[in-house]
């Protein structure tokens, strides 16, 4: 049935190297017709769904480079840009991602854009319009156009938005939002074992996650992710028991509570 699954679904054809990603709708249609008119991307959805590896498979499908940034607080738009650096008694300008891959025609993809100072977001404005080009004023006001190929790829989790941490509504409408969401049970379960690389326990490994993420009000910030039950999946598959597995993997990455981890130990131990 999984082999059936991963043949039937369109995007599940990789070649060998190629970053695996099984489609759960039309998101690799609507990047590619993004891509090919030069409209940048905005991907939503909850931690651990498949957003990064999603980028990483497009971009290994489309034969661009791919430039990846994990956007935090201190983030400035000299990082987005590039900045001088002392080499050798000499300052030389150096690219930063955006820049290289504007250049390059490559993706950059920032990921939790909402994390980023509002500098570093103001700097991607005048690649998600119809100017799409980057004006370095660190260079003199140098405009760089942004070659063929070039896709602006943003990502963030609606569920840790907040009146602070949001995109404003005047760079969201310049993009084509792609919304993901963890896996219908069939699809992912084909995906686990294609990453996990073991079937030992994985039934039990899904209705746990499926259990974390329909009890609503276990006061945890987050659920069981697809990426953590993959991860308990390759312990078990490196011949750790079912609990040990699920411990190490889902339960004491959600919570330092030492009252919900008994919690969670409990639920483990109704499927031990």
């Amino acid at each position: 049935m999984t082999a059936e699954l991963l043949r039937g679904h369109h995007g599940a054809h990789t070649h060998p190297g190629q970053p695996f990603y099984l489609p759960t709708g039309n998101e690799i249609e609507v990047f590619h017709a993004a891509a090919r008119r030069g409209l940048p991307i905005m991907l939503k959805g909850p931690t651990g769904c498949g957003k990064t590896r999603l980028v990483e498979h497009m971009a290994d499908r489309l034969g661009v480079p791919l430039y990846t940034v994990s956007c935090h607080e201190d983030m400035t738009a000299g990082d987005l840009l590039g900045r001088y650096v002392l080499t050798g008694g000499d300052t030389e300008w150096v690219d930063g991602p955006l820049t290289r891959a504007a250049r390059e025609g490559g993706i950059c993809y920032l990921d939790e854009v909402v994390e980023a100072r509002q500098d570093a977001t103001v700097a991607i404005h005048s690649l998600t319009d119809h100017r799409r080009q980057l004006s370095l004023e660190r260079l003199g006001g140098q405009t760089i156009p942004a070659a063929d190929g070039f896709t602006l790829v943003v990502s963030f989790n609606p569920g840790y938005q907040s009146v602070l941490k949001d995109l404003k509504m005047s760079t969201r409408q310049r993009m084509v939002a792609i919304e993901l969401d963890y896996p219908p049970a069939d699809l992912e379960r084909a995906i686990v074992l294609r990453e996990g690389g073991t079937e030992e326990r994985l039934d039990d490994l899904l209705a746990l996650a499926h259990a974390l993420r329909r009890a609503t009000d276990n006061g945890l910030a987050e659920v069981a992710s697809t990426r953590t039950v993959v991860t308990a999946s390759q312990l078990l598959a490196e011949g750790l028991p079912f609990d040990v597995a699920a411990h190490a993997a889902i339960a004491l990455p959600l919570t330092d509570d030492p009252e919900l981890a008994r919690q969670l130990s409990t639920l483990i131990g109704s499927y031990s």
